[in-house]
């Protein structure tokens, strides 16, 4: 398993907080808690991201498998970029692109 140093997990939850709080909440309704109504990005590592999701205002943590495991820095954004289109495959909803 590879890990990440914190300045690079931190640089991506941001991101994925800051500028995509709504491909967050996809993300986790198809592949962990289809009742969420919030969700947020906590880490990550080669194998699975890590999300809190909010389900009955409850937070729960969620982990997630990636489609293929993250080699580097750079394959952090295209497997997410994967991970948003198949839940919006999964849950039928249209996306625009990245």
């Amino acid at each position: 398993m590879t890990t990440f140093d914190d300045a690079v997990i931190g640089a991506v939850t941001r991101h994925m907080n800051d500028d995509h709080a709504d491909g967050n909440l996809l993300i986790v309704r198809a592949f962990a808690e289809p009742e969420a109504t919030a969700a947020r990005m906590t880490g990550l590592d080669s194998e699975f991201g890590d999300w809190v999701a909010t389900v009955d205002g409850v937070e729960r943590a969620v982990r997630i498998a990636w489609p293929e495991a993250l080699t580097d820095r750079a394959s952090i954004r295209h497997q997410v970029v994967v991970l948003n289109n198949a839940a919006a495959e999964r849950l039928g909803v249209e996306i625009s692109d990245h």
